[in-house]
């Protein structure tokens, strides 16, 4: 990347703007999003090791749409084990179906329904789909109505060889938006449905070498961190991070030296740092990718708690430069509200953009979907250093350690992220991200993120610049 007007201050990322290029890639769709650094994405996307972003819902469907989730630290081993063993036996094509049972009840129904972006549960008997509800099919029932008195049973089904193509097909002709997907002996084995099925002729999976979905997870550096890293890799973890809210202090260094002892080879990322000698210090103690970002999350107080932190977009170009020294690579973490973002963050280097409260507000984040006083849905958010998240780190403490840490609790404790009623879903989200990040690349002339990094000219603009450039739906 090269600046067209260098500026004298850091610089975030409304502060930048990308300049067009001569470009011979004609289509979106000859851009290329794959990682370099590892970590077996095919799209430049990881969610935030948050409690109230990163479960297994969303692994599963960031995984299969060619991303990464991170398993957040705070998660007991146990539960972390079984998330895993769940999530490498999810089909890379076929969504998981909520599944009830003829003789459950309406508000069972309600309860589940959404856990997923489509609202519908498979009514399944002696392992067979026998109907669909959804929500419509249980407005204006009693709740303790069986959903085998409600449920839809006019469904077409799926054969679990059927091709992404001929799925569409079918499903458009019948004028079905879903279908439950049965093996040969006509036993449930997953759910399509038409959006997903046109989803999976545009992205590829980020599979492990067994041809089964990846995840990461987290480790913080107090305790016997050694220990955890060996049995995240024995559980299966595909990437290892180690996360800390200031990652150049000795615990770190000693956490990754202690985790290179172990000789795992699952690639290690390590943060977070804001500049280049951060980067040198990580990298000589055993992390292969550098996590950039002090302050500039959603949830995130630092800047206006301690006065610490940097402008991300200079922050991570400085670190990006750092770590290419070292033939090694860094996630942008935090600091991303817009496609463009995403864009500026692999312009300046990033080998992947890290999101969280972004992907707060979605149907697959492991929070209660809730309801405002005006109607609208929304999701509770919540900072990995607020009350909640160090209630739940402190949980073991007696009451007096409880209540002294509890003083000094630094993030926002909650934060409502409503819903978007146009991109509800988290795959809706990656759509938008992913449709302007390989736009940007096209107008940067670029097949793919090392040569879009390489060709993009990046300039400075003031805040009315910026302002120019937002769109005006209401008029002038």
């Amino acid at each position: 990347m090269r600046f067209l007007n260098e500026s004298p201050f850091d610089l975030t990322y409304d502060d930048v703007f990308m300049v067009p290029r001569r470009s011979a890639v004609s289509s979106r769709y000859d851009v290329d999003l794959s990682s370099s650094d590892g970590t077996g994405t095919t799209i430049p996307l990881v969610v935030a090791n948050m409690t109230a972003v990163s479960g297994r819902r969303m692994a599963e469907t960031m995984a299969r749409r060619g991303g990464l989730a991170v398993l957040p630290q705070d998660i007991p081993l146990d539960v972390v084990a079984e998330v895993v063993a769940w999530l490498k036996t999810r089909h890379p094509l076929f969504e998981t179906p909520i599944t009830l049972d003829p003789h459950e009840t309406v508000s069972d129904a309600l309860a589940l329904l959404p856990k997923r972006a489509h609202r519908a549960a498979i009514v399944v008997s002696d392992g067979t789909p026998v109907g669909i509800v959804t929500e419509a099919d249980c407005t204006g029932v009693d709740r303790f109505t069986q959903v085998g008195q409600v449920m839809t049973t006019d469904m077409v089904t799926l054969d679990d060889q059927v091709d992404a193509r001929s799925a569409f097909d079918r499903l458009a002709a019948t004028r079905h938006r879903l279908a439950p997907v049965v093996d040969g002996n006509g036993a449930l084995v997953g759910l399509l449905t038409r959006t997903g099925a046109l989803r999976s002729t545009i992205y590829t999976p980020a599979l492990d070498g067994a041809g089964r979905l990846r995840v990461a997870a987290a480790i913080g550096v107090n305790g016997d961190v050694a220990a955890k890293a060996e049995r995240l890799a024995e559980i299966g973890v595909d990437t290892l991070v180690v996360d800390t809210a200031h990652g150049h202090q000795e615990r770190m260094i000693d956490a990754l030296k202690a985790v290179r002892g172990t000789g795992l080879e699952l690639p290690v990322v390590a943060g977070n740092v804001v500049a280049a000698e951060g980067v040198h210090d990580l990298i000589d103690a055993g992390a292969d990718i550098i996590k950039v970002g002090v302050g500039p999350g959603a949830m995130c107080t630092t800047r206006m708690m301690t006065g610490v932190g940097r402008p991300q977009f200079s922050a991570v170009l400085e670190c990006v430069e750092a770590a290419k020294e070292h033939g090694k690579h860094v996630w942008a973490d935090g600091g991303v509200r817009h496609p463009r973002d995403v864009a500026l963050a692999l312009a300046a280097g990033a080998s992947q953009v890290m999101i969280g409260s972004w992907f707060a507000g979605t149907y697959e984040s492991p929070g209660d979907l809730q309801r405002s006083a005006d109607g609208r849905a929304y999701k509770e958010s919540f900072g990995m250093a607020s009350a909640r998240a160090v209630a739940n780190r402190t949980a073991g403490d007696d009451a007096f350690e409880r209540a002294r840490k509890a003083l000094y609790e630094e993030g926002i404790s909650s934060s409502r992220m409503f819903l978007d009623p146009q991109r509800p879903g988290v795959e809706d989200l990656v759509d938008e991200i992913c449709s302007g990040v390989r736009s940007a690349a096209t107008y940067a002339g670029a097949h793919d993120l090392a040569e879009f990094s390489a060709r993009a000219v990046v300039g400075v603009q003031s805040a009315a610049g910026y302002a120019e450039g937002r769109p005006l739906p209401a008029g002038w």
